[in-house]
């Protein structure tokens, strides 16, 4: 199937930049150019695909065309095919990508290696040998994509090395709904990209995201000076949504044994929480039924094996944390189950995008119990640690160094007077110090202070508003569940838009009560 652009309308935004905002529908072709053209013989030849996926080619016509975009694509769809095409076709500069996801950076450097791009990736969890090398390989020009965090603007030494290149030619912000305090993944250093797109001589930019809602894709445009959005239609037909009410671990474990016996097939079981996961996986297995885990505790090698396991058919079943199915594209999964609450809608609708991608119908359940809204409501309060407690933990490691590197997180704990289980603010703070830049080291053994917190993520007011939404976020996927008419998949895909009025599924559980479409 392929698709073309249809000009919805043109509006203003609130800086006086117009913007064209274009809907996908099918057609025979989209705007050509050579440059165009020159991409589709890459997708054939290279990347051996036989046609494109849902908004890769307006994309690219877009950028064919010299416009700055915003691609909304459902998750899946393969947007970083977006900026490997434009990487592999030569010219000045250096194709430039900013992304949160560390974890996934290896995976995507190896696969576009393996397509014959130069690529590289450069974040906090290298060496300081090995970041070194990486940029002397840049100024050489033998680096054609790079892959960095957005806090590697903080480093001249980064900054050298993309001069030296000839500069970047394309900046491609991916998982770009963390430019926005509306989004659910708000990252301060994404905020900050507008001006270092201007630092870098304002080059021609895509930006990319599966979850961005209205007031989310409005911040990326005015925030990144875009003129160009492409919005996929968020509606997945072939997903029926079920929220099945439950009362502790035993509950859940009883409707999940139900649901895999009706529908075999892959499956994914999802958990906010480690320790969750890890008794319902000591249950089910009592049970026999065979299965995997992947979650940020175990060692990188398991989570490798296992993810492996799981994609290439010999597991079917894969009980996981959030972080699992990031860039992972499995077309048949048949059951998607959440054993917790998420703490937002877009993160949601982003789990339940890996079920059922060859388009056949797949079963999303959620298992709900009221209890775990507090797990989540601990998440806002402990996952976004109060910038005064996060100067403390510095100050700690700053100030006791030696100390800190032998004992670790329980020193920090300790000095914190933090030991409630599911309070992780010292990880989280540690986290954020490494990104930030004012803490080295992979391992506690390592740690080493290397400078002040930057100022403005010392902001009282800004860290006030962050929790304030969400919140809101929280309470808007709480109201979902509890939702006792209408349709859920509406209630899921309005949040990134106005729907058609009416739009019912008729495969979720509220349309199966009230007697489909």
């Amino acid at each position: 199937m392929i698709f073309y652009l249809i000009r919805t309308n043109v509006c203003n935004t609130r800086d006086g930049t117009r913007l064209l905002v274009y809907n996908i529908s099918m057609s025979e072709s989209v705007p050509s150019s050579p440059f165009f053209e020159q991409a589709e013989r890459l997708r054939t030849d290279v990347f051996e695909f036989p046609s494109w996926r849902e908004g890769q080619a307006e994309i690219l016509a877009a950028l064919g065309q010299g416009e700055n975009v915003l691609g909304v694509l459902p998750t899946g769809r393969g947007k970083s095919l977006c900026y490997q095409i434009p990487a592999m076709m030569g010219g000045s500069g250096i194709v430039l990508v900013v992304s949160p996801l560390i974890a996934l950076m290896k995976d995507q450097v190896d696969a576009a290696r393996a397509n014959g791009v130069r690529a590289a990736a450069i974040h906090s969890g290298l060496s300081r040998d090995e970041k070194e090398q990486i940029l002397r390989d840049v100024a050489k020009r033998s680096v054609t994509l790079l892959y960095a965090t957005p806090e590697r603007f903080r480093s001249e030494p980064f900054l050298e090395a993309i001069r030296a290149a000839g500069g970047v030619r394309l900046l491609a912000v991916d998982e770009a709904h963390c430019i926005s305090t509306w989004g659910h993944d708000f990252r301060l250093d994404y905020s900050r990209l507008g001006d270092r797109r201007r630092e870098l001589g304002s080059p021609q930019t895509v930006a990319l995201t599966a979850t961005a809602t209205v007031e989310t894709r409005a911040d990326i445009v005015r925030q990144l000076g875009l003129t160009h959005e492409i919005l996929a239609d968020p509606w997945r037909g072939n997903l029926g949504i079920e929220v099945l009410e439950t009362m502790g671990l035993d509950e859940k474990i009883r409707a999940f044994v139900m649901l895999r016996h009706q529908r075999p097939g892959p499956a994914i079981v999802y958990f906010s929480l480690v320790q969750t996961l890890r008794k319902f996986s000591e249950e089910i297995e009592r049970f026999g039924m065979k299965h995997v885990v992947y979650h940020g505790q175990l060692q990188d090698r398991v989570r490798k094996r296992n993810q492996e396991a799981f994609i290439g058919g010999t597991e079917e079943l894969m009980l996981a944390t959030p972080a699992f199915g990031l860039g992972v594209d499995k077309p048949d999964v048949r059951l998607l189950v959440h054993a917790e609450i998420p703490g937002a809608l877009e993160g949601y609708y982003q789990e339940i995008g890996r079920a059922g991608r060859d388009g056949e119908r797949s079963e999303c359940a959620l298992l709900y119990d009221r209890d775990d809204v507090s797990i989540q409501t601990d998440f806002l309060k402990w996952g976004t640690p109060d910038p005064g407690f996060i100067q403390s933990v510095h100050n700690l490691i700053a100030r006791n160094e030696m100390r800190a590197r032998q004992e670790g997180f329980e020193y920090l704990r300790a000095q914190m007077n933090f030991y409630n289980r599911r309070d992780f603010r010292v990880e989280t703070a540690v986290q954020l110090l490494e990104r930030w830049g004012a803490l080295e080291g992979r391992e506690p053994r390592e740690w080493r202070a290397v400078g002040e917190i930057p100022a403005e993520y010392l902001d009282q007011k800004a860290f006030q508003e962050n929790l304030k939404r969400r919140e809101q976020k929280l309470q808007q996927i709480v109201s979902m569940a509890e939702s006792d008419a209408g349709c859920r998949l509406q209630q899921v895909s309005s949040v990134f838009g106005k729907m058609e009025s009416g739009r019912r599924c008729g495969i979720c559980d509220l349309c199966v009560k009230e007697g489909g479409r």
